[in-house]
């Protein structure tokens, strides 16, 4: 009995140690926020991009989550309450990533942020989703990381490897700066070493004949959190947005805020609680006086991964939760949700016009 026992003591010291070192790993190998740098802010060496911009120019912009090419019409997942960690195979993600570069490239924008890009995961089967779509548009882009894990062990099958981020395309001819913020994060450790490190991805253009900058902001706010983390960040987004309007310049943030807008929950109530449901936006959420949220209810911005897509299903569960926030001397023109019937993503895309109030 002794022996036994021996043994199962040393058994279970063998898989205490296995487990730490396996999170020391993680730790280790995580992306670290606060010294990101080149690691998580890529500008990729491709650019046929001649456009400058002046005060007083109409300015298009596409935000769309991308799903990671693979979340289209087939899938669900199982955050939302679906079974899958990954589509049945990599054509699948091949697809998707046809339909969703085919759509960007007729959209034709002077910007696209977009939201969910691998560049080599287990999860899109290893796709260089970044490459692929710099290789078709042919515009200057930059990338931010805010998900990096050498692999995420739940569910099962586990995720595995992760490489995810936010990527911008841009048509400027020039931008002076682009630059990762990191956000708050809602989760702590261990947890947090195979979690997303939420950030902003900013750009800046310098305008023609004067000294202020078109600042644009792609983001990708907390999902999975109490709450606490999306206002934490949302907060984080709007004492930015306000500094760099006071600083003189243009300001338009956009992407996925997994915050419903004003009046989204009218028009998309929610069919089930026990599933996930979006924070909500009201006008206390943006930075002052002057701004105002560009979105629209007419389309719905994303499905629920609960199920695979079927229209026809009442159970099938909407929102808005995609959209803009404009500056003050930003007048908008028109917000429009594409209605791409979810077939690559599980988030249809949002066409934002503009223009660049001359003073």
């Amino acid at each position: 009995m002794k022996k036994v026992l021996k043994g199962i003591g040393i058994f279970l010291l063998i898989l205490v140690l296995l487990i730490a070192a396996f999170f020391a790993f993680l730790t280790v190998t995580q992306l670290d926020p606060k010294s990101a740098g080149a690691d998580a802010n890529l500008m990729l060496d491709r650019s046929e991009s001649n456009r400058s911009f002046s005060e007083g120019d109409s300015i298009d912009v596409l935000s769309w989550n991308i799903g990671y090419g693979a979340l289209g019409k087939e899938s669900d997942f199982f955050m939302d309450g679906g079974e899958q960690t990954r589509p049945e195979s990599r054509s699948v993600v091949e697809k998707n990533m046809e339909g969703i570069i085919a759509q960007i490239q007729s959209v034709d924008a002077d910007f696209s942020i977009l939201q969910e890009v691998d560049s080599g995961s287990t999860r899109s089967y290893g796709v260089k989703e970044t490459a692929a779509i710099a290789d078709a548009t042919g515009l200057m882009n930059f990338y931010a990381l805010n998900y990096k894990c050498a692999f995420v062990p739940f569910p099962w099958p586990p995720l595995g490897k992760v490489s995810s981020g936010l990527f911008t395309l841009s048509t400027a001819q020039e931008v002076s700066a682009s630059e990762r913020i990191a956000l708050p994060s809602p989760f702590s450790w261990p947890v947090s070493t195979a979690n997303l490190k939420r950030c902003l991805l900013v750009t800046t253009s310098p305008l023609e004949g004067s000294d202020k900058q078109l600042v644009l902001v792609n983001l990708h706010l907390e999902a999975y959190d109490d709450g606490e983390g999306k206002a934490a960040q949302t907060k984080v987004l709007t004492e930015f947005l306000r500094e760099q309007y006071e600083a003189g310049n243009y300001v338009i943030a956009g992407g996925d805020f997994n915050q419903t807008f004003p009046g989204g929950l009218d028009f998309y109530p929610v069919i089930n609680n026990e599933l996930w449901t979006p924070g909500l936006l009201d006008e206390s959420n943006l930075p002052g006086e002057g701004w105002q949220f560009a979105y629209d209810t007419k389309t719905p911005t994303c499905r629920l991964l609960n199920m695979p897509y079927d229209p026809s299903d009442p159970a099938t569960q909407y929102y808005v939760i995609d959209g803009f926030i404009v500056s003050p001397n930003v007048q908008l023109n028109s917000v429009e949700t594409i209605d791409a019937g979810f077939a690559f993503t599980d988030h249809n895309p949002v066409h934002l016009n503009v223009t660049l109030s001359a003073d």
